[in-house]
């Protein structure tokens, strides 16, 4: 039986919840919209001063509860602290938790072009299953 092609996106995610994506000490990726698509993995884009890709990780699903919800469930896995998350929830009815099965950092930054991109995403693009294979 064949195998699904993975379902990629691009998050604009800032440095510091980068690297702790990438240090495994974040488990979730908030955001205040979930994806249309099952995406299967998620390529970093580290917003400046980095502004370069820096890794990847498989996701393991998502979860769409109300901000105090996600707190109550994710706080302790989620790499923020309790203002800077109820600020970026502020008002909003609903809220997304992106699990983090397995990250991996790239060895050197790479520049957005390398995956056929000039602008990084305001929050994310989906992008073909062949650019995973360029920063694999």
């Amino acid at each position: 039986m064949a195998k699904n092609p993975p379902v990629v996106a691009l998050l604009s995610i800032h440095p510091q919840y980068a690297e702790a994506i990438l240090n495994g000490e974040k488990k979730v990726e908030f955001r205040k919209a979930g994806f249309s698509k099952d995406v299967t993995h998620v390529v970093i884009y580290a917003t400046k001063p980095i502004g370069a890709v820096v890794g990847v990780f498989e996701t393991d699903g998502s979860v769409v509860q109300s901000p105090r919800e996600l707190w109550q469930t994710f706080s302790a896995v989620g790499g923020i602290t309790r203002g800077d998350f109820d600020a970026y929830y502020s008002g909003r009815p609903t809220g997304v938790a992106i699990k983090i099965k397995k990250a991996k950092r790239l060895p050197e930054p790479l520049p957005l072009t390398r995956i056929q991109k000039t602008h990084p995403p305001q929050s994310f693009n989906y992008l073909s299953a062949d650019s995973l294979a360029m920063v694999s």
